[in-house]
């Protein structure tokens, strides 16, 4: 198995193409266990990038993230949020700080906005940029902002050093490329798509299925090759099923023919015009 692709953060990070999130996970006390496993395996297939957020369980993924991540921190990049309602300057330093005692870590790898909220993106800055000069993050970017948000972002104080715009973006969610995958694309500013194959959704669609045999996959790998195939995106799928983690991992693997991306482009139409950004 080649390793996975990687991609260079704007802070000059190198990280996989291919990551894992954590959305769900924590929820259930039970399952924590087989949870942090299922990371577990991930990172051993190379999907050592693990999304997560202080919002997801209340802080019970963050807290299976730190079981999993236990004796390996160094093999592993880590990505965490603060809401939009902590997001103060002081507040913002605060969340990380609990983030980091959850995650039974001495630092985040990359930091992130969740979206926009009620506090000036000027506090928000202020408060990564303090974070870095204090060792407790290395870098840090955005979730869910359009275009309007990129460009406020930019023209603040030390707002060019954004690291990355995570994004609900799969077959069925192609607004961002009319517009905000464009924009972020001429300034090097990766795009991390969170529910890549629609959490299952999309997944009967004659196109994908119709690849799939003949690729001799499932049609959520060729969902997630797609994504993949994308320049500048990052793929963070969940999954706490090890036969889904390793069916996952294939997709970084894949080479989507040009035939087989005009019939997914045929099926799952790009719009013509700039949509609002889609959330879930």
């Amino acid at each position: 198995m080649a390793e996975i692709p990687t991609i260079k953060l704007p802070s000059g990070y190198n990280v996989p193409i291919l990551g894992q999130g954590t959305w769900y996970m924590g929820d259930d006390a039970r399952k924590r266990s087989a949870e942090a496993d299922a990371l577990k395996l991930g990172i051993d297939l190379g999907m050592s990038l693990i999304d997560t957020a202080e919002m997801y369980a209340g802080g019970g993924a963050e807290e299976v993230v730190a079981q999993a991540i236990k004796g390996q921190r160094d093999k592993v990049f880590v990505v965490s949020k603060v809401l939009p309602s902590n997001a103060s300057r002081k507040g913002t330093i605060t969340a990380c700080e609990q983030s980091l005692h959850r995650l039974q870590t001495a630092f985040i790898d990359l930091y992130l906005l969740h979206w926009r909220g009620g506090y000036a993106l000027e506090e928000t800055v202020a408060a990564f940029e303090t974070l870095m000069e204090s060792g407790k993050i290395r870098s840090w970017g955005v979730s869910n902002f359009d275009v309007d948000d990129m460009e406020e972002l930019e023209a603040i104080a030390g707002g060019t050093a954004v690291s990355v715009n995570q994004i609900l973006f799969n077959l069925k969610r192609r607004g961002p490329e009319v517009g905000l995958m464009p924009w972020c694309q001429s300034r090097n500013i990766p795009i991390m798509a969170y529910s890549p194959i629609e959490q299952g959704r999309l997944l009967s669609h004659s196109a994908l299925t119709g690849i799939a045999r003949e690729l001799e996959t499932t049609a959520a790998v060729v969902a997630l090759a797609w994504v993949l195939n994308q320049d500048g995106v990052i793929a963070i799928p969940k999954s706490s099923n090890p036969d889904h983690i390793r069916s996952n991992r294939k997709a970084a693997d894949i080479t989507l023919t040009p035939a087989q991306l005009q019939t997914l482009d045929q099926a799952f139409k790009r719009p013509n015009r700039k949509q609002p950004l889609d959330m879930l």
